[in-house]
């Protein structure tokens, strides 16, 4: 009798347990996005007009950063220079050009030089050069000065700290003086494709939409933009990107991409402290050795005593409770860092994430309609923690190679309906890009050896 009551208490007690632990209430179902619920099948979409306006240019770019820019006045100078009236189209998510930028930013000017050799003539904003560069490894209490070399990755003498956005503002300018139509504040929302499966342009994003993703009375559809050729400058992890890798697999044949974070913060600091192009870097604390990131400090050469500080830290990291932001503010800290933000006050801070996995993860670059530049494509150097050179670079290729392209299928049937830049790819192979990158392929995986910091340091110092 006992045994049968014990049996019975532990099948109730069995059954409390498995019982369901959530309401059946009925809530409403919450959604963002078209993805989640296609409108086809929502009743709250059933009478709204989802016909779309559609503008044919001749080559489109998406995005409005360094690389777009330079890619869109190339090729307005190649149009006019081969006696042709090409459109160029640029769409910008930012409200302003230059508006989402956020970078250090020591810039290395050989693709500006290219561009535009009159630039200082021109005005453009590159105010600071280079005129004490530092490297140091940092213990939590001391700092051991590492000696730059030229040639070596930190070495920034003949480069300039500037205000990136401030560069990109310009650039815009200079686009437009080429004849670019630019497009502020439409964010490009989804790649087209025509029916070989080529690509045939974007549709900006929808507007007016409720947070349960139901139409509201300012509901207006975006446009669809189709061009002859369309060059995806999103930066880093770009949302198109993701969507062409993997419908047209642009990384079947290179490794995995790897991502850091880059935090900012712009300081205005007493004058005494205040030492204009004044370029340091440091390693080490409050790190580990198994941890990849380092910091930046730069002094801006502005109207008020300004400095550019940041903290960069690889998303590889193995500690859990590991915070970025935490880190940075510790680096602060630091007994020879603290003094120059002491009397101090912030007056600007931001983030954005960086890809790192260099040489060795660049995707194909092209495919019928398009192709890749700049940070979408992988071109950060991550040693030097400068990219915008190459974004640039990559971006002038693109169009040499976009207008090839277009006077190539005015005298021959192209394969396909999107305009494939077939010598894109050559190009970047035989520019100073890939040799960069590939004379630092193996620095940051040489950090995630047994050594970590040290091995990549002394791979890094024989390299």
């Amino acid at each position: 009798m006992a045994a049968q009551m014990y049996g019975s208490n532990e099948i109730q007690r069995l059954q409390r347990i498995f019982q369901r632990a959530y309401s059946d209430a009925k809530y409403p179902q919450i959604t963002t996005h078209y993805t989640v619920i296609p409108r086809e099948t929502d009743s709250r979409w059933k009478d709204v007009n989802l016909e779309r306006y559609v503008d044919e240019t001749d080559i489109l770019i998406v995005g409005g950063g360094p690389g777009g820019l330079s890619a869109a006045i190339q090729a307005r100078r190649l149009a006019e220079k081969h006696g042709k009236e090409l459109r160029v189209t640029l769409v910008e998510k930012a409200s302003t050009i230059g508006g989402h930028i956020l970078s250090g930013a020591c810039l290395d000017p050989v693709a500006l030089n290219e561009l535009f050799p009159n630039w200082k003539e021109l005005g453009a904003p590159l105010n600071t050069p280079v005129t004490e560069d530092k490297f140091a490894f940092l213990t939590e209490k001391k700092r051991i000065s590492i000696p730059i070399f030229k040639g070596m990755p930190m070495y920034n003498h003949g480069n300039y700290i500037v205000r990136l956005g401030h560069v990109v503002a310009w650039l815009g300018e200079q686009a437009e003086a080429a004849g670019v139509e630019i497009y502020p504040g439409y964010a490009a929302a989804e790649v087209l494709y025509h029916e070989d499966g080529s690509v045939k342009g974007v549709a900006t994003n929808d507007v007016g939409i409720a947070k349960d993703g139901s139409p509201k009375d300012t509901f207006e559809r975006g446009m669809e933009l189709h061009a002859k050729c369309t060059i995806f400058a999103e930066g880093c992890h770009g949302h198109l990107t993701k969507q062409l890798s993997k419908k047209l697999n642009l990384r079947k044949d290179c490794e995995p991409q790897t991502y850091g974070i880059g935090l900012k913060e712009v300081w205005e600091i007493e004058p005494s402290k205040h030492k204009p192009g004044a370029v340091e870097h440091t390693v080490g604390w409050p790190l580990n050795r198994n941890t990849y990131g380092g910091s930046f400090l730069y002094h801006l050469n502005e109207e008020t005593p300004l400095v550019a500080v940041g903290f960069v830290v690889g998303l590889d990291y193995t500690n859990p409770y590991l915070s970025p932001f935490k880190e940075f503010q510790r680096f602060k800290q630091h007994p020879s860092i603290r003094p120059t933000f002491e009397g101090g006050k912030r007056i600007a801070y931001g983030a954005r994430a960086l890809v790192e996995g260099g040489f060795q993860s660049i995707p194909k670059l092209q495919f019928p309609g398009g192709c890749l530049i700049g940070c979408t494509a992988g071109f950060l150097n991550v040693p030097k923690i400068k990219g915008t050179h190459n974004a640039m670079k990559s971006g002038m290729l693109a169009a040499e190679s976009v207008i090839e392209a277009i006077i190539d299928a005015e005298n021959n049937i192209p394969p396909t309906k999107g305009l494939e830049p077939k010598t894109y790819t050559d190009k970047i192979r035989n520019s100073w890009i890939y040799k960069e990158l590939k004379a630092v392929r193996n620095m940051r995986p040489s950090f995630h050896s047994s050594l970590g910091l040290y091995g990549g340091l002394t791979y890094s110092g024989f390299s």
